[in-house]
């Protein structure tokens, strides 16, 4: 590989290695040259030169094949015509292209931590004054809530809208809150799908399926921040610590990486809210001997997650002897599942069923679940909330 071999635009595209490995073709003269001022193999140079020059006849530009029209960012190329005139030369060319996903993600993001800095900071709540038990954690899941679906009660038997939505949530924690043991700290695990869909348009993000949606995008958003921030307080008033899981669904992929951001934002001088952060589908809580794990539910199933826990929270799996691994997804219950080393538990969820779900003969009732954990035995007391329960 020489460097009139070499395109300096594939840096465009490249990551840093592989923009590197350009660089020393352009300067050595060789790969094989490159690759010993480098201090790597020849091979290893011309992968990263032929995985940039992939990247770039994805987003549009293959000029040796008359591509020479990238895509923005945020955008890949989906298909490229190109027509001739009678000696062989391009005449013309259309350039079809499509949202990157990925890219869109990371855009969006970068965008919502270079904003975070504007978002007003709130105070900290004056905490609890009753005495309360430090060797107990309280656990409240919610999961597909989906904030914004619309659903009509002749198709799944019981209406849901905003309005509906955002009483039922509050009335449901503070009774699920209200009712449970008197313990020092409590896990808010939002399990994922808390939007029904995740940006202008009403449809899941990778199939693109159409949703019933109730209002547009930014009056969802402007209710569903104001919810959460309901019951993040209600959960402080109560409880000494707190610790909130917001886990990505597959209706919400972007939008629960964008709602971390700002819930720690908006939350930053609360010293007794943390928030996990992590960019992983895979969340996890420690407390004394046990080990908390959280997925959604779309990626793995409930038989792969020990495996991914231990994997990638090994030193805490290493540290405990109770370990518990909740997920929702599918909006039924499952019974607790016994794996070796770790209990999976499917939880349901408190919203109504859509057109979808009752087309296709879904019929779990609703509910909401509050677990406690001791420090030293595990699991030791559970309570469901239903909607019923709080009407």
């Amino acid at each position: 590989m020489r460097p009139t071999e070499v395109d300096e635009r594939w840096k465009e595209w490249a990551t840093p290695k592989q923009a590197e490995a350009i660089d020393a073709v352009l300067k050595h003269g060789t790969a094989r040259a490159a690759a010993k001022a480098l201090g790597i193999t020849q091979s290893n140079v011309s992968e990263k030169i032929k995985l940039a020059r992939k990247k770039a006849a994805r987003n549009g530009y293959a000029p040796e094949h008359d591509m020479t029209r990238p895509v923005p960012d945020g955008f890949i190329t989906k298909g490229v015509s190109t027509y001739y005139d009678r000696d062989g030369k391009a005449a013309g060319q259309w350039v079809k292209s499509s949202i990157d996903q990925d890219r869109q993600r990371e855009l969006l993001e970068q965008w919502v931590e270079s904003v975070s800095a504007d978002i007003p900071r709130l105070k900290p709540l004056p905490a609890p004054e009753v005495k309360l038990n430090d060797r107990l954690l309280n656990m409240h899941v919610i999961t597909d809530y989906h904030f914004g679906m619309l659903a009509w009660h002749r198709e799944g038997g019981a209406n849901w809208d905003l309005a509906i939505a955002e009483q039922m949530l509050i009335k449901a924690f503070r009774h699920m809150i209200q009712t449970s043991p008197p313990a020092e700290s409590c896990v808010i695990a939002q399990l994922g799908d808390f939007l029904h869909f995740d940006g202008l348009l009403p449809v899941t993000p990778a199939s693109g399926h159409v949703l019933d949606a109730d209002g547009r995008f930014p009056k969802i958003v402007d209710v569903a921040v104001r919810a959460s921030r309901a019951i993040i307080d209600l959960a402080l008033q109560k409880y000494k610590h707190v610790h909130l899981v917001w886990a990505e669904g597959n209706h919400d992929t972007a939008g629960s990486s964008k709602d971390r951001v700002w819930l720690a934002a908006l939350y930053e001088n609360e010293p007794r809210l943390t928030i996990d952060q992590s960019a992983k589908p895979y969340y996890v809580h420690q407390f004394g001997k046990t080990m908390l794990g959280f997925h959604h539910g779309h990626l793995a199933k409930p038989s792969q997650l020990p495996g991914i826990f231990a994997a990638e929270f090994a030193p805490i799996w290493g540290a405990t002897e109770y370990r518990y691994a909740h997920c929702g997804h599918l909006h039924h219950k499952h019974e607790l599942r016994d794996y070796p080393g770790m209990t999976v538990d499917q939880h349901r969820t408190l919203a109504a069923k859509d057109a979808y779900s009752s087309r296709h003969g879904y019929a779990a009732p609703r509910s909401a679940d509050t677990i406690t954990y001791h420090r030293e035995y595990g699991q030791c007391w559970s309570a469901t909330t239903s909607p019923e329960m709080v009407a």
